[in-house]
């Protein structure tokens, strides 16, 4: 294996990619700005900025929706872009490794390659790899272990939770529900408390500073939006007590669906998970107190790590690196495993 290989996890929000050569993780929003339909206007960070501001003639888009890619084209033409423009290694010939959600489609699946084997890239190879195993491999954990691992990463628009065995997912489950909806949970419950229509980025950032799994979190912050009776813009001051009652029935489904897996996993594996704990992933694992949350649901510890939006990427690296782990990576070329 040549360092000429990259890591790629395409989420929703965010698209990550790990240069082995340099060692670096290039951490970009997903976003794609587009003029006359096709034509890209700016993509990244600068086309996220222009999300619920930009005219009419301006159009703002996630190539990615509900883990799946939704533009084709317009995602591959950003990608090749991105790639020429930020990384220094040799792009044509490379080796690739994407993550794909679990319980999609062979076609869905199928897609993630043909970002690469169809771009002007001219990839050596293209492999894929299940998202909750990266995720494991990310985290420092040896997945080819007869041991039972319990992995709930929470993305953008969906939440996955998984338990692992020898290098395969033993039960998984994928909710089509992440931080997107908790921040709609927001917008809704503002709008209804307070007369106040905010708008997706205000709900998201109250999320991050506010946002609590349990109750007690004492932070305000100002939140600009339009009066529904006046119409006029207003300033008020929301608690974080005003968040945690707008995000706790969603969160309680999160935990609901964690009780659900737990119930139909084999007393063998629950056994490891009860020892080792319950490790969670993704930029909706951030929200405060998650893991507290979790904790007083299922009586076990929760693991958290640093980073944990990029543990997927940095797995993927791991795999294509190490030996051990040559089995876990698939292809969808020849659809056997390499």
């Amino acid at each position: 294996m040549t360092n000429n290989v990259y890591g790629i996890d395409l989420g929703t929000c965010n698209m990550k990619i790990y240069c082995k050569a340099t060692g670096k993780i290039l951490n970009e929003k997903n976003t794609i700005a587009l003029v006359n339909k096709d034509q890209i206007y700016a993509y990244g960070d600068s086309a996220y900025a222009m999300y619920e501001k930009a005219p009419e003639d301006i159009q703002v888009t996630f190539p990615v929706n509900g883990g799946v890619i939704a533009d084709l084209n317009n995602l591959q033409n950003m990608l090749q872009i991105y790639l020429e423009k930020n990384v220094k290694g040799k792009l044509r010939g490379a080796e690739y490794i994407v993550a794909v959600p679990t319980n999609i489609t062979k076609v869905e699946k199928k897609a993630f390659s043909d970002i690469f084997y169809k771009s002007k890239l001219k990839p050596k190879s293209v492999l894929l790899c299940e998202k909750p195993i990266a995720d494991a491999v990310g985290f420092g954990l040896d997945v080819s272990e007869p041991t039972g691992i319990m992995i709930v990463d929470i993305g953008a628009d969906t939440t996955e939770i998984s338990v692992i065995s020898l290098g395969g997912l033993v039960l998984s489950d994928l909710l089509h529900y992440g931080g997107n909806k908790i921040d709609e949970s927001i917008i809704t419950y503002v709008k209804r408390k307070y007369n106040l229509v905010i708008g997706q980025k205000t709900a998201q950032a109250m999320k991050e500073r506010l946002g609590s799994g349990v109750p007690g979190k004492t932070e305000t912050m100002g939140v600009v939006g339009r009066d529904v009776v006046s119409g006029l813009p207003v300033e008020i001051e929301m608690s974080a007590a005003v968040v945690y009652e707008a995000i706790k029935d969603h969160l309680g489904t999160i935990c609901n669906a964690i009780k659900m897996i737990l119930e139909k996993t084999p007393p063998e594996l629950a056994k490891d998970i009860v020892h080792s704990g319950i490790y969670i992933t993704g930029g909706g694992s951030k929200i405060h107190d998650l893991d507290q949350l979790f904790k007083e649901v299922t009586g076990i510890e929760i693991n958290t790590c640093e980073n944990p939006e990029e543990c997927v990427v940095r797995g993927l690296i791991k795999i294509v690196s190490d030996s051990k782990f040559k089995n876990l990576p698939f292809s969808m070329k020849s659809n056997i495993l390499i």
